[in-house]
């Protein structure tokens, strides 16, 4: 059985995220795409606008010291969702993140239009990144 199309452009998507591929995450992001980033720390919030999506990205990047990874368990998608189940790993200030996370995507048009992230251990993932 082929794989839907929007969880192969899930995959692409996360293979160019860790290499920091901005030109194929911005063919893979709508212009008007919203990112919800739950908890309390300085990446959560609503980010709207792919430009404020990929800022945010860049923070993750910045406050890691480019260790920041998402390593792609599964994919499950139809016409309209992908749902992503990942684990994200990364270094900073001496601590150690490698949290089991779902992120689930509305996708239009071969587009990631919405995204939220969730986390195993919410608390945990707010106290790497505080």
């Amino acid at each position: 059985m082929a794989e839907h199309p929007n969880a192969a452009l899930l995959r692409r998507g996360y293979e160019a995220f860790n290499k920091g591929d901005m030109a194929t995450l911005t063919e893979l992001f709508s212009e008007d795409t919203v990112w919800h980033e739950p908890g309390n720390n300085p990446l959560s919030g609503e980010h709207q606008g792919r430009e404020a999506v990929f800022a945010m990205f860049g923070r993750t990047a910045q406050l890691s010291g480019g260790t920041y990874r998402a390593v792609l368990h599964d994919i499950l998608a139809n016409d309209e969702h992908a749902v992503a189940l990942s684990r994200l790993t990364a270094s900073r200030q001496g601590k150690e993140t490698n949290s089991v996370a779902v992120q689930v995507y509305h996708m239009t048009s071969e587009k990631v239009t919405e995204a939220w992230d969730f986390f195993q251990d919410q608390r945990a993932y707010d106290e790497f990144w505080s």
